[in-house]
């Protein structure tokens, strides 16, 4: 697809911590069943998410998606891109309902390793070790809306990362 036009994004996030956002959904996904988040407010410092969940999830669940999110980051997954149409996305697997429907025929998949593909337009690392260690430092369960939030921050970060 020569040329590209994809919709301007809304905000620039800091790869690291937004690459381990995206090893984070998957990691939900795989682990517990629940789908990739509902909400998200990812910044460099620390970030939020909500997952749906049917059952409450605590401290044993978090400590169970971190040590499943270092691992995959101390893989050094390479974080790949690839351009297509909406129509031709599909043989992806990827989710296409959170396309605004006005926004542009191109799309852009993100793959981290073998390990996650899904549909985005924002900044990443080029791989994974560059991402530091993930570390889950709170969690809450609200069982009125069945939501499970996580909070998390980097540590030890690759000091060769350069934003």
């Amino acid at each position: 697809m020569p040329n590209p036009q994809f919709n301007s994004h809304n905000k620039e996030e800091y790869p690291p911590m937004h690459t381990a956002e995206h090893i984070i959904n998957r990691a939900m996904c795989r682990l517990f069943n629940t789908g990739r988040s509902v909400n998200a407010h990812v910044e460099r410092k620390k970030s939020r998410l909500d997952f749906l969940a049917t059952q409450p999830m605590g401290d044993k669940e978090a400590r169970l998606l971190e040590e499943e999110v270092n691992r995959v980051i101390q893989l050094d997954l390479q974080v790949t891109y690839i351009t297509t149409t909406r129509q031709a996305a599909e043989q992806y697997d990827v989710d296409l309902s959170r396309i605004p429907h006005d926004s542009s025929e191109a799309v852009r998949i993100v793959q981290v390793g073998d390990y996650d593909t899904c549909l985005c337009i924002g900044s990443h690392v080029a791989h994974t070790q560059q991402i530091g260690r993930v570390e889950i430092y709170s969690n809450a369960y609200d069982p009125e809306r069945a939501r499970w939030r996580i909070r998390y921050r980097l540590t030890e970060s690759d000091p060769t990362y350069n934003d």
